[in-house]
């Protein structure tokens, strides 16, 4: 049975109605075109282009955008090699690229979050699902012990931390992308009495402030960002699983990319 594009990206879309102004788009791409090969990534960085080409694929479902933009706007970068370099990839490539980005958050719950959970363990912990924000109870560790074991669980080299490294933790936000924003993350440790929050990531000088004035005031508030990647990658590692069960005629992959920092 022949799959093509359209019908991956109407089952993708669900039944959610229609949301206006989405980036979710098939750019390039035909929906009409037989799918050979699936590939979904937190980013179609160049890396990952090569590698779904090198698999077969010819649909390729990224979380973020292709060029540097949230709103894929590219008329600023028309004379930038790098840019160009990769346009001309993607087109030699003749492979579709979904965004699939707005409509994979407005899951119930949110299929981003779900995926990071799975990938930590945690999903037995949930006390609440917020459409932003998931509320745990785990089992008590220091924030110097979550730091640890969220690297271990995620396989990434570094998280950043604010607060005391020693405070013993139970109750924990988790906001994936970029919710680390105060206005977003500060009224979670109030509403929900956290001892730790833990973000993609937000402004430096917002939540991290606040936490190092709680801090200093006595509280035991803390903040454990993880990157906007490293709290994304596991939802489209998750979205992989899904496609595979949903359609296993078609070859289906996650490919990861290497955090984009190195700690020097």
């Amino acid at each position: 049975m022949n799959i093509t594009i359209r019908t991956i990206l109407e089952d993708l879309r669900g039944t959610e109605e229609q949301i206006d102004g989405t980036v979710d788009t098939l750019r390039p791409g035909n929906p009409k075109t037989v799918v050979t090969g699936i590939v979904t990534a937190f980013c179609a960085t160049q890396y990952v282009v090569e590698r779904a080409m090198a698999l077969n694929a010819n649909l390729l479902i990224t979380h973020e955008g292709v060029y540097y933009s949230h709103h894929e706007t590219s008329e600023w970068l028309e004379d930038d090699a790098v840019y160009r370099t990769k346009l001309s990839l993607i087109k030699r490539s003749e492979m579709a690229i979904f965004r699939y980005h707005d409509y994979w958050h407005r899951y119930k719950p949110d299929g981003i979050m779900v995926g990071l959970l799975r990938e930590l363990e945690w999903s037995a912990y949930v006390d609440e699902q917020q459409p932003a924000t998931t509320i745990l109870t785990i089992p008590a560790m220091t924030v110097s012990e979550a730091a640890q074991y969220i690297k271990r669980k995620l396989g990434i080299p570094y998280v950043r931390v604010a607060g005391d490294l020693s405070q013993v933790c139970r109750h924990v936000g988790i906001s994936v992308g970029y919710r680390g924003g105060g206005t977003m993350a500060i009224p979670l440790f109030n509403q929900h009495n956290l001892d730790l929050l833990i973000a993609g990531e937000g402004p430096e000088w917002e939540t991290p402030e606040y936490v190092r004035d709680a801090v200093h005031q006595g509280r035991s508030n803390a903040l454990i960002m993880l990157g906007h990647a490293e709290s994304e990658a596991p939802g489209m590692k998750y979205l992989a699983e899904v496609l595979a069960e949903k359609y296993p005629m078609i070859p289906t992959y996650f490919i990861a990319e290497q955090p984009i920092y190195q700690l020097l």
